[in-house]
């Protein structure tokens, strides 16, 4: 019996250094990874008030942080029901098509 000892150890531990990386994996991948920021923003955004809203002169955001905090603003107000890596996914996305803001 204790020669078969040592391989359930070994067999264990191998176990856990693969759920670790496994879990370290899934911490290094983005919140917002496979949300689907476009169909959000057309449900929750533009269905509201058009995309005139991010290419206007006057915007009213001039931050990176200013947008996530608006989108997180409409989310809480609108009652829309968005998760924070939905939130994070819609900021990240307008970011990218309309402000351009460095992050």
């Amino acid at each position: 019996m204790s020669v078969e000892l040592p391989a359930v150890r070994l067999s264990a531990a191998a176990t856990l250094l693969a759920a670790g990386a496994v879990l370290l994996t899934s911490l290094a991948a983005p919140a917002s990874e496979g949300v689907d920021a476009h169909a959000l923003i057309e449900k929750n955004c533009t269905s509201c008030h058009g995309s005139e809203m991010y290419t206007r002169e006057d915007r009213k955001i001039d931050s990176y942080s200013a947008l996530e905090t608006q989108v997180e603003a409409c989310n809480t107000n609108l009652d829309t029901g968005m998760f924070p890596e939905e939130v994070e996914a819609v900021a990240q996305r307008l970011n990218n098509e309309y402000y351009k803001f460095d992050r």
